[in-house]
C-alpha cells in the first residue's frame, strides 16, 4: 500500500522538477537529446540486448536519437503499451520507421500486430530523480509494476533518462520503489549509489 504522506511529497517534488523541465528551450532540449544519446551509446550494454525505449510526451527528453544509435548497433527495440485495463504495461517490438498508432495518455504506440516482447534493458523516463537512482514518475505506477514483473524473470538493467535540472536531493522512496542502476542526463551518465 502506498504511503499517502510520501505521495504528497512526491507530488510536490514532481511539480517542481516538471516546471524546471518545462522552462528548457526547444533548442537546448534537442542538443541535450544528442548528448544523452552519446552517453547511452557509451554504456556497456550486453551485446544484442533487447532495449525498451519510449516516445517523448509533455516535454520529456527525446530518446529517439539514442534509439536510432542502439538500432544501428544491432539492439532490437521495443516501446511500452498500456493495456485497456489502464494498469498493465507491456512492450511491443518496434524499430525506427515502424508505423505507430495513437493510444491513451497522448502516446503513440506500435501497431497491435507487433509482438509482445520482454526487454532486458529499459530506458525509463523520469519526472525527478536522486543520485541513489530513485525516481519519481507520473504517479500511475506503470513502470513500477512493469519493472517488478520483468526483474522477476531475469537480469534487468534500468537506465533512467532526464534533464540534469530534474535532479533532486532526495526522493522519498517507498518499499515498492526500485532504483535505476544508471541515470543519464545531458551532463553524462550517473552510476547510482544507494549510499549517495
Amino acid at each position: 500500500m502506498r504511503n499517502s504522506s510520501a505521495q504528497s511529497v512526491k507530488a510536490d517534488l514532481r511539480a517542481g522538477a516538471l516546471a524546471r523541465r518545462g522552462a528548457i528551450a526547444d533548442a537546448e532540449k534537442t542538443a541535450a537529446a544528442e548528448r544523452i544519446a552519446a552517453a547511452i551509446e557509451g554504456l556497456p550494454l550486453p551485446a544484442g540486448a533487447l532495449v525498451s525505449g519510449f516516445l517523448p510526451i509533455r516535454g520529456e527528453v527525446d530518446p529517439r536519437p539514442a534509439l536510432e544509435r542502439l538500432a544501428a548497433r544491432h539492439h532490437p527495440l521495443c516501446l511500452p503499451v498500456v493495456l485497456e485495463d489502464r494498469t498493465t504495461m507491456v512492450f511491443r517490438a518496434w524499430k525506427p520507421g515502424d508505423a505507430l498508432v495513437p493510444s491513451s495518455f497522448g502516446l503513440s504506440v506500435p501497431v497491435p500486430e507487433a509482438p509482445v516482447v520482454e526487454p532486458s534493458v529499459m530506458l525509463v523516463p523520469l519526472a525527478a530523480f536522486d543520485r541513489r537512482g530513485y525516481r519519481i514518475g507520473y504517479g500511475k505506477g506503470h513502470y513500477d509494476r512493469a519493472i517488478e514483473r520483468l526483474a522477476g524473470r531475469g537480469p534487468l538493467l534500468e537506465i533512467g533518462i532526464a534533464f540534469a535540472c530534474q535532479e533532486i536531493e532526495h526522493v522519498p522512496a517507498e518499499p515498492h520503489d526500485r532504483p535505476m542502476q544508471v541515470v543519464v542526463t545531458e551532463e553524462g551518465a550517473i552510476p547510482c549509489r544507494r549510499d549517495a
